[in-house]
């Protein structure tokens, strides 16, 4: 585990036509992974069993939660709901990190 600040953002790179992740911590109560999403890509339409809170690092993301649109940008946060169906979608390329955790 980390002691030190983290410049998240640095931490996980661009690269053309893909979804990049990086996994900062992976412990059976959740995880925290740091994505970064060139122009196009995305996570198509799923659901998870728990909550799922996203934080934008750079750029703007289209997360869409049952269907609707939220369009989150940098230093803004959403939580998808467990069991509710999401997706994500780059217009422009953007990181974010997810963190994911596990309800007992």
């Amino acid at each position: 585990m980390h002691v030190k600040p983290l410049d998240l953002a640095k931490l996980v790179t661009y690269q053309k036509g893909s979804v990049v992740s990086k996994e900062l911590l992976k412990k059976r109560t959740g995880t925290i992974t740091l994505f970064a999403f060139d122009k196009g890509q995305g996570l198509s339409e799923h659901t998870a069993p728990f909550d799922a809170t996203v934080l934008i690092l750079d750029g703007t993301a289209n997360i869409y939660i049952e269907g609707m649109l939220h369009k989150v940008k940098k230093g803004e946060l959403v939580i998808m709901p467990a069991s509710k169906p999401h997706s994500l979608k780059a217009a422009a390329r953007f990181k974010m990190m997810l963190i994911m955790i596990r309800s007992e």
